[in-house]
């Protein structure tokens, strides 16, 4: 071989054996994510194609409307209309006359004597009249009764007086006795000892009232 030959065949294969350059790594994650982008779309894809193939359910017919139920009246309506009728009844019953029954009081305090004593007397008093009174205290054998006859005296005069009341027309309502304050004494005994001595007092109290109308008077 000529040597003209040997440096073109030496030149041939340095242009056969020139490298190759290589694309810039930067392409491959572009590429990876586009390919990434395409295979989630699929899916996506085939699903609205087999949402669009499937028939329509059809829609339920709607159901009646219910007719609402009348409203109940109200129990103060009722009331309402029921109150006339009373009101007319109410108003045509005649009005009953009140029968006023004059009151009068008469005390008698610090009395010397025990309630308990006292009160064996005035029970037997109410609801008799003033003649009827006066003679139950008369023949009564106690000393109390003596104070009952006076306390009756001036519960009479006090009506007459004060009241204009007459004393046939009298009658005891009420008759008691209350305790009042005890005064204490004390009396001297053996062996140089001291006992006492309580000594009880009591307020009476009578009430006379008028006769009630229709009650025929004693004679």
């Amino acid at each position: 071989m000529s040597p003209e030959d040997k440096d073109e065949q030496a030149a041939g294969e340095t242009t056969e054996q020139a490298p190759v350059e290589e694309q810039p790594q930067a392409d491959a994650p572009a590429q990876a994510e586009s390919a990434a982008e395409e295979s989630a779309a699929k899916p996506k894809a085939k699903a609205k194609a087999k949402a669009a193939a499937k028939p329509k359910a059809a829609a339920k017919p709607k159901a009646a409307a219910k007719p609402k139920a009348a409203k109940k009246p109200k129990a103060d309506d009722a009331n309402a209309d029921e109150a006339p009728p009373k009101a007319e009844k109410a108003a045509k019953a005649p009005a009953r006359p009140v029968a006023s029954r004059r009151v009068v009081r008469a005390h008698a305090r610090y009395v010397r004597t025990s309630a308990r004593k006292a009160r064996m007397v005035c029970r037997q008093l109410p609801g008799k009249s003033v003649q009827e009174a006066r003679a139950i205290l008369a023949y009564t054998p106690r000393e109390v009764a003596t104070a009952w006859g006076k306390l009756l005296e001036s519960a009479v005069a006090n009506a007459e007086s004060n009241h204009e009341l007459l004393e046939e027309d009298l009658v005891v309502r009420e008759a008691f006795a209350d305790e009042g304050p005890t005064i204490k004494r004390f009396r001297p005994r053996a062996m140089g000892r001291a006992t006492p001595i309580r000594k009880r007092t009591s307020h009476l109290t009578i009430t006379l009232s008028s006769r009630p109308q229709g009650h025929e008077r004693n004679s």
